[in-house]
């Protein structure tokens, strides 16, 4: 979801910033633009962070006991580093 805010808020900004041609005396639609767009590509970068933060996995297999009694443990432990 944070992600594509962050394309959302990039492409609202630049619209503003390049395309409306409106003047307004209270407010600089170019300046707010600009914001946009800083504010879409900090949210962007702090998303594809957290998401590379999180992927990672940990898998267990239990087998059955064995004659001895002792239970036999299998694990699988993935971390993917995207950045």
């Amino acid at each position: 979801m944070g992600i594509g805010t962050g394309i959302f808020l990039f492409v609202v900004g630049a619209i503003l910033a390049f395309a409306v041609n409106v003047s307004v005396t209270w407010v600089n639609l170019d300046l707010v633009g600009y914001l946009l767009m800083g504010a879409g590509v900090v949210v962007f970068v702090i998303s594809i962070i957290l998401v590379a933060r999180k992927r990672s996995t940990v898998s267990t297999t239990r087998s059955a006991v064995d004659a001895e009694g002792n239970e036999r443990v299998t694990s699988r432990e993935t971390k993917g580093d995207v950045l």
